[in-house]
């Protein structure tokens, strides 16, 4: 080894001690998050059982009778409206990614991407009282609803919400595929549409799931918005039209006003510590695909 390649490397090890130091900073704290939820959550299980807690239906954990721990109107509720936002924001925000890098000039490109980022920036409450003034009016006047609060309303304010986020991140995706690629794709005869289908998508492909994993993050953790929009009903139900609970909406609601140490107090841990890792499994398994995906790739 030289003297300047020697040297070079001992300039680095601070930077990589520091690095490293950070990522296992960054590891205990997760860890602690999770030790802490867990230990605030067991107690619950004291009233209610596992299967119960997880698979009952009724959600009334302040009756004086007979409280009722059931989560599955919170976890149906959050899967309804956060799947079908994602299934909203995904192909729109693709759709808008491919346009401003490999359709639009860049003149306008460069002003509509900072358009759509600010949308990032609007407080949530915001989009909640937009939600609730507006969209909500709207969906009910178009497709006739009883609750004018209801899980569809719910759906298309967080889908605006993750929007941006799926944008710019699948934009700098599709923009960081190598131009060459590209030319040599057209020089082989193909369109522009089949270059982009083809070559630019399939090359992009991890940049853009990271792009729809991170706003999936955003609305499982969103909690203004759907608390304001959705309508906050504790039922289990497939019906957009109807009003439903979120999982995130009932501890913002409930959290204020329980009393600490009380069982309900300890199921609203357990619902924090079921979302935890609901997150920590979607995101480990789609990091695990991309992966393999591009292991197979190489």
């Amino acid at each position: 080894m030289s003297e300047g390649g020697g040297v070079r490397k001992r300039n680095e090890r601070p930077i990589e001690g520091a690095l490293f130091a950070s990522a296992i900073l960054s590891i205990a704290i997760l860890g602690l998050i999770f030790l802490f939820l867990l230990k605030e959550a067991l107690p619950v299980f004291n009233s209610v059982t596992l299967p119960d807690f997880l698979f009952g239906r009724e959600w009334f954990p302040a009756s004086f009778k007979e409280p009722r721990y059931g989560a599955l109107p919170l976890i149906a509720g959050s899967l309804l409206v956060v799947a079908t936002a994602t299934l909203i924001a995904v192909p729109v925000g693709v759709a808008c990614a491919i346009y401003i890098a490999e359709v639009a000039d860049k003149r306008w490109g460069g002003i509509l991407k900072p358009l759509i980022e600010v949308l990032a920036g609007i407080p949530s409450v915001v989009y909640g009282f937009i939600s609730m003034v507006l969209l909500s009016s709207i969906v009910q006047g178009v497709f006739g609803a009883t609750y004018r609060l209801n899980a569809l309303n719910g759906a298309l304010i967080l889908a605006l919400m993750i929007l941006p986020t799926i944008v710019s991140i699948a934009e700098d995706a599709i923009s960081a595929v190598p131009r060459d690629y590209k030319e040599a794709s057209l020089a082989l005869g193909a369109t522009r549409w089949e270059t982009i289908r083809k070559v630019s998508l399939p090359a992009a492909r991890s940049g853009i799931t990271v792009a729809v994993m991170l706003g999936l993050g955003r609305a499982v953790g969103e909690t203004m918005a759907v608390l304001m929009a959705t309508g906050n009903s504790p039922v289990v139900t497939l019906d957009l039209l109807r009003s439903v609970e979120t999982m995130t909406a009932v501890i913002a609601i409930e959290m204020g006003e329980v009393v600490f140490g009380s069982p309900h107090y300890h199921a609203l841990f357990a619902i924090g510590l079921l979302l935890f890792l609901i997150t920590f499994a979607v995101n480990l398994v789609v990091d695990i695909a991309v992966r393999r995906k591009e292991g197979l790739r190489r």
